[in-house]
């Protein structure tokens, strides 16, 4: 008895390294924000919804619905719940397996066979038994705790994926949205240029048909007209050309949103306003808002534990075993009269093996020490594309500003150009080189603006957007046995969809 409680004792450790996250490179401050802000510390992001400050109630539909039909946030929902079943599985073998049997046999005896022992010639006899037998592996070295610990940092990281996976597939959709607000204002740009543009073949109509004109006024000629006619043409193939990339970034939508193409239609609407001013914190706030850093860090834990799970394949396993039975001529032969128990412990250690388990501890802490690789690498990749999406934002606003000014010039070169050309002074040609400045200039803008609403939603997605490690299932929440609770729907049966037009 007392080694059974020495050993119960030891029970309580468990080898191993037990886990401290390795440091991140981590700067104090972020290069890109030098001299500048994007938000004062009152504009806050986390006030809701990471898309609320865009102001948009048919993005905000569009996105709430990733969560509840996108097939890819359903195959990371499911793949979180398969990691808590696991950590179940594990836990399982902290405790003892019992079996029950129970079977009855008949036995007949011919009367010429010759008696024996309990064989009687000429008799019929029925034994009914009944066992109970049960075996319990002590985890005396902490190796199936180490292996439920490092299931749970596992379903940690599998909770920060799905974080993760909802965060991307979000952006996706933001991104094509942006995009095909920005196809409807290159629509409206051009449609607007298309009556500029009819307005001069009318003028030019007129004027070849009146036969201008007579020096010291510019002629114009059949030829003339056939290039106002070709720019009106070229402009309208491009509007009809305008709607593949507008019709392929609504299937996109449809298709994040887990929707058929065919069910959803969304109206046109320009793309307007300016991108929201974006709170950027501290740098070390990255560490705790990004799930992908998260999901890094949960991993380092995983692998740090199955190192323990290693060291203790170098110690015995003991285990316990007994069996209680009862064994007699009636169907319930349970009477201290016929039973039969045996209660007895083992011990067992492999003496030689080659090297396989040191081998097997080496590949563990190899393995640990790329999940810290991994994990600093991530932290880096963060850091750079927050940078990334500052010096674009940065950037971009600053040749925004010059753009406007550029379309202001050429706006009024071709104001003058038209009234030159309706009072004969100039060529057509002047006024269509103009007029063409214009039109290139309006789309660069109109480019510069949609890029600049892609890099406020990478920027966001760079920080994290509102998620942080404390949205993370905690390892006691994870380690409460039937305790599955789905996060997430996985499948959208039953929801009703309003119009999108």
């Amino acid at each position: 008895m007392s080694t059974l409680l020495a050993v119960l004792a030891l029970a309580g450790c468990a080898v191993g390294p037990d886990y401290k996250p390795a440091p991140a490179p981590v700067p104090t401050h972020f290069k890109e924000l030098k001299g500048w802000k994007l938000a004062t510390p009152s504009d806050a992001l986390d006030r809701g919804d990471w898309w609320l400050p865009y102001r948009d109630p048919k993005l905000a539909f569009l996105l709430r619905q990733v969560e509840v039909s996108n097939q890819n946030v359903a195959v990371q929902a499911a793949a979180y719940e398969q990691a808590r079943a696991v950590i179940r599985q594990a836990q399982a073998n902290l405790f003892p397996t019992l079996t029950a049997n129970y079977n009855g046999t008949h036995t007949h005896t011919g009367p010429g066979v010759a008696s024996s022992g309990s064989v009687v010639a000429g008799r019929d006899t029925t034994i009914y038994t009944a066992q109970l037998s049960g075996a319990w592996d002590l985890d005396v070295w902490g190796k199936v705790r180490r292996q439920i610990e490092a299931n749970t940092s596992a379903a940690e990281a599998s909770a920060a994926d799905l974080a993760n996976v909802k965060l991307s597939q979000q952006a996706l959709l933001a991104t094509a949205y942006f995009n095909l607000r920005a196809e409807d204002a290159l629509m409206a740009l051009l449609r607007r240029t298309l009556v500029e543009y009819r307005e001069t073949l009318r003028v030019t109509k007129n004027k070849v048909d009146a036969g201008c004109c007579a020096p010291p006024l510019s002629p114009v000629t059949p030829a003339d007209l056939a290039l106002a006619r070709a720019q009106v043409e070229n402009t309208e193939a491009q509007l009809i050309n305008v709607g593949v990339a507008r019709s392929q970034n609504e299937h996109a939508i449809a298709m994040l949103a887990g929707r058929p193409p065919a069910e959803l239609t969304i109206g046109p609407r320009p793309l307007s306003g300016a991108i929201p001013r974006i709170p950027v914190t501290v740098p070390s706030s990255l560490l705790e808002r990004r799930p992908d850093i998260a999901k890094a860090e949960r991993t380092m834990q995983q692998e740090n534990a199955l190192i323990g799970v290693a060291e203790a394949a170098f110690y015995p396993d003991i285990s316990l075993s007994g069996m209680l039975e009862w064994v007699g001529k009636n169907p319930l032969p349970f009477s201290v009269a016929n039973e039969i128990w045996s209660l007895g412990g083992a011990a067992s250690e492999v003496l030689f093996d080659g090297g396989l388990r040191s081998a097997q501890l080496d590949a563990a802490r190899a393995v640990y020490w790329q999940s810290v690789a991994t994990y600093r690498q991530t932290v880096l990749t963060a850091f750079q594309q927050v940078e990334d999406q500052l010096s674009t934002i940065h950037i971009l606003t600053r040749q925004l500003a010059v753009q406007r000014r550029a379309v202001a010039d050429a706006r009024e070169a071709v104001r003058v150009y038209t009234n030159q050309y309706t009072a004969g002074t100039i060529d057509l040609t002047v006024l269509v080189t103009g007029q063409v400045t214009l039109l290139n200039d309006e789309v660069a803008e109109l480019t510069i603006r949609q890029n600049l609403f892609l890099a406020s939603v990478n920027l966001i997605e760079a920080l994290g957007g509102t998620w942080d490690t404390t949205l993370l299932p905690s390892q006691e929440e994870l380690q409460k046995s039937f305790s599955l609770t789905p996060q997430l729907p996985l499948t959208d049966a039953g929801v009703e969809y309003p119009p999108t037009n």
